[in-house]
């Protein structure tokens, strides 16, 4: 397992984190299952683990918060915050208010099991709450020794470079990382976001290496897929191979196919090597379900690419385009109908 510094902070992380969005209802509700799958990638160097407070509504946090007890002072732990917890309570439970920041890390803490949380992220931006007031109140929690550092997830390039020289002017605590979408398939971050991420000495944690599930070999061109199991069922639209948008995807992966198979790796492993070659970002996130897919994912930790290898893939898949749209994670309210209507104008 190798090792980076995430961003200005000085801690150092494995260049693969464990990712729990799978622990829990959601994925897998076994907690002893869970708690193995933890264990087992600690064993294997991993010392970065994520995980969100909406994740299985907070059951996710309490698994891996039992899963750490005893090795919770040689771990790297970073959780969420932005998005409600149920679909029942909503009103001041949700986004990145001061009042919603303070209250849930307390939750956070206490399903974690811990003292400190090392890195708080605001999980999607927030246009009803101004940056400074968010910025504010996680200052404080970094005075209060709740939290270690706090960053961001899926901001876009400019709301980045806002919170910079808002911190800035206002004496703040500064967003040290951003956790955006990443992988061959959407490749479209390293235009603005990557970028940005180094002149600003971000951490880059990247979520989605294997794109939404193309990127595990398992969806091919001209074979059968089921559209009503797995991810498949929740976005048929995206996977269904009979329409003319998604052809592009099919026809990358299987040119992907044929890069691995020349360098006798497997698919998800060119897929997670890739995204750790790029020198803006410090790790990606590894999301597995079970020990199995866990044992596979950890194979590409000492892969790496070589230019020709790299070339290749940019001949499939340009630098800086998206084949896959990983923009659905998060969408500009400026881009909404009814933000782009005019009113006529009266004569």
């Amino acid at each position: 397992m190798r090792y980076r510094t995430l961003g200005g902070t000085g801690i150092e992380v494995s260049t693969h984190c464990l990712g729990t969005m799978m622990f829990g209802a959601v994925g897998n509700a076994d907690h002893d299952d869970c708690a193995r799958i933890v264990h087992a990638a600690l064993d294997q160097g991993i010392n970065f683990v994520d995980t969100a407070d909406m994740y299985s509504s907070g059951e996710s946090e309490e698994i891996v918060g039992k899963a750490l007890k005893g090795r919770r002072d040689d771990v790297v732990l970073a959780t969420k915050v932005h998005f409600p917890l149920d679909d029942e309570h909503t009103r001041n439970r949700s986004g990145n208010s001061r009042r919603w920041i303070v209250q849930e890390v307390e939750h956070s803490l206490r399903r974690l099991g811990t003292d400190w949380i090392d890195l708080y992220q605001i999980h999607r931006p927030d246009h009803r709450t101004d940056i400074e007031e968010t910025l504010w109140a996680l200052t404080d929690l970094v005075s209060q020794g709740k939290i270690r550092a706090f960053g961001t997830s899926t901001f876009p390039a400019e709301e980045l470079v806002e919170a910079h020289h808002v911190a800035e002017r206002r004496g703040y605590g500064k967003f040290r990382t951003e956790q955006p979408p990443y992988s061959i398939l959407s490749r479209g971050i390293e235009r603005s976001v990557l970028p940005t991420a180094r002149r600003l000495n971000l951490g880059v944690l990247t979520w989605s290496p294997l794109a939404w599930g193309f990127l595990t070999g398992k969806l091919r061109k001209n074979q059968p897929i089921d559209l009503t199991t797995g991810r498949a069922a929740l976005a048929p639209d995206r996977f269904d191979p009979a329409l003319p948008a998604n052809a592009a995807k099919y026809d990358a992966v299987e040119q992907l196919i044929e890069v691995a198979d020349d360098l006798g790796v497997t698919l998800p492993e060119l897929a997670l090597a890739f995204v750790t070659t790029h020198p803006a970002v410090t790790a990606v996130i590894n999301g597995p379900r079970t020990m199995d897919q866990l044992t596979g994912l950890l194979k590409a930790a000492d892969l790496t690419l070589d230019d020709d290898t790299l070339d290749r893939i940019d001949k499939i898949v340009p630098p800086g385009a998206n084949v896959y749209d990983s923009n659905a994670a998060w969408q500009s309210p400026h881009l909404t109908p009814t933000a782009l209507r005019r009113p006529t104008s009266e004569r």
